[in-house]
């Protein structure tokens, strides 16, 4: 191969220096819907989520979940709301702080509804053995 100074130089056009924007909407629509258009309209669950939308989800409950077990997770769930509404208030000051009081109140609330729902869930099952 000869050397670098010896070869031909060529003035060739920059292929980014004529830009056709046909073709740029062209293929910024290609990556539009590759990345956000859906491709599987199939539920994952009975009449649940698409598979792309799965994929965005943390947590699933499943259709067949035992409602006793449902119900713990819910009371524990208000719980620790409820004690991280608790602490998040005692660092606020004014409207802040009462906002928070508020929401844990409501909290509150969701855990009573809870309680009562296992006591009720708990009769049912005395009563029925």
């Amino acid at each position: 191969m000869p050397p670098r100074s010896v070869l031909p130089r060529m003035n060739l056009p920059s292929p980014y220096s004529f830009l056709d924007s046909r073709k740029l909407h062209e293929a910024a629509k290609k990556a539009l819907d590759h990345y956000l258009k859906r491709k599987n309209t199939e539920s994952c669950f009975a009449d649940e989520c698409a598979n792309e939308e799965r994929h965005m989800k943390m947590f699933t409950v499943v259709p067949d979940a035992n409602p006793e077990a449902l119900t713990i997770e819910t009371y524990e769930t208000f719980s620790t709301v409820s004690i991280l509404l608790l602490d998040l208030a005692e660092s606020l000051d004014n409207t802040p702080r009462h906002l928070a009081m508020a929401i844990y109140r409501m909290s509150e609330l969701g855990l009573m509804l809870v309680e009562r729902s296992l006591d009720n869930e708990k009769a049912i099952k005395v009563t029925a053995a």
